[in-house]
């Protein structure tokens, strides 16, 4: 069978799992979606957001990219951003990164990746600015680790700027911000932080 098969066959195999399990799954998920989580994440193929938190399709709305970046110049990223704030209600946003991110790892590397280079030049500029700390670290393998924890906190961060997240917030909304790590050593994921924002603590 050839491999592209084996994503027919497979798609097939789970629709009959999920019918005998939530036999009115389907036609409720074909009324609609709510989700209550916006999942930015890593474009890796080992992090899959329902998945690794058990739940079913149509219980997140999903944005990822190569190593989890949020810049006010991604209009694929904001568009997703406006259309779960101000579309789909959702307030609790999760940015989530991943130990052994090719992105970030990429990052520490000093080869210029061409095409590459615009986008993972932003993670070089974080191991630029934490350069002390993570030249304290005894080995490639840890300043990798702490890159990626840097990243997703940085990340979050940047979505704190977003206009249309701070008018929100002016408004009277509270948005809740968690940055998240997945370790795909055991498939953990270890929470960095979480901030509200709230019109009171603006």
């Amino acid at each position: 069978m050839e491999e592209i098969q084996k994503l027919l066959e497979g798609n097939r195999e789970w629709v009959e799992k999920i019918k005998a399990e939530h036999p009115d799954f389907f036609s409720q998920l074909s009324q609609g979606q709510s989700p209550k989580f916006l999942w930015i994440g890593c474009s890796d193929s080992r992090v899959p957001a329902t998945e690794i938190t058990n739940q079913l399709p149509g219980s997140i709305f999903v944005h990822r990219n190569i190593a989890n970046l949020v810049l006010n110049s991604d209009f694929n990223l904001l568009s997703v951003l406006y259309y779960s704030l101000y579309v789909l209600n959702i307030r609790d946003i999760i940015v989530v990164g991943h130990h052994h991110c090719g992105g970030v790892t990429a990052a520490l590397n000093p080869k210029n990746l061409g095409f590459m280079e615009g986008w993972i030049g932003h993670i070089r500029n974080i191991s630029r600015i934490h350069a002390a700390e993570l030249l304290k670290l005894p080995t490639q393998e840890d300043r990798i680790d702490r890159l990626c924890e840097l990243n997703v906190l940085e990340q979050v961060k940047n979505l704190e700027s977003v206009y249309f997240v701070e008018e929100l917030v002016d408004a009277g909304e509270e948005i809740r911000l968690h940055g998240w790590l997945y370790d795909v050593r055991d498939g953990l994921i270890r929470e960095l932080t979480r901030k509200t924002l709230s019109p009171s603590k603006q």
